[in-house]
């Protein structure tokens, strides 16, 4: 058991009596044949597991990702070619664009240009034969004015010189006034 004594000769002189270490086991200088044998041991079957199962999962990995990012760069600038190539026919598309609204508003100021000048020369018509109208009208008032004028000159003629006392001839009346009305 435990709690009897051992031979010294064969705990050596890292354990006491009873079989307890004494101090830290690992700095015993007794013991370090066994622990280097058990570590040479230990670091080669870590090897064998990391060379033979870990590390070809994780070179298989990195070379998945490698390609992956290989392939995404190269989608990436064909993507790019496209934008630029999508860009540049934008750029055409709306410089046409400007070009055919440009076309359009030069024929829809022509066309509203041509509508004005009809406007404006039937307007200009319209004004000319009411103008002649008007003028028309105009002589029509002056000859009938004219017209009152000389009946009403001769009638105040008349009565001017019925006033003064004298008789009034509608004769000469009539050719007095004819005659300062016309010049």
């Amino acid at each position: 058991m435990a709690t009897e004594p051992i031979a010294e000769e064969l705990a050596g002189s890292c354990v006491d009596s009873y079989g307890s270490a004494i101090g830290m086991p690992q700095l015993c200088f007794d013991w370090f044949p066994n622990q280097i044998f058990w570590l040479v041991i230990t670091l080669v079957v870590i090897f064998l597991v990391l060379s033979r199962v870990a590390l070809p999962r994780i070179a298989a990995i990195l070379a998945e990702r490698q390609g992956t990012i290989t392939n995404d760069l190269a989608a990436a600038e064909d993507l790019k070619a496209k934008a630029v190539e999508a860009e540049e026919a934008y750029n055409k598309v709306l410089a046409d664009a400007r070009t055919e609204a440009q076309r359009i508003a030069a024929e829809a100021r022509a066309e509203i240009q041509s509508g004005l000048d009809d406007a404006i020369a039937e307007a200009d018509l319209e004004i000319a034969a009411k103008t002649a109208e008007s003028e028309k009208a105009i002589a029509d008032i002056r000859a009938s004015a004219l017209d009152s004028i000389q009946v009403v000159a001769k009638d105040t003629a008349a009565e001017l010189v019925t006033a003064l006392g004298g008789k009034a001839d509608a004769k000469a009346i009539d050719s007095v006034v004819d005659a300062q009305t016309k010049g």
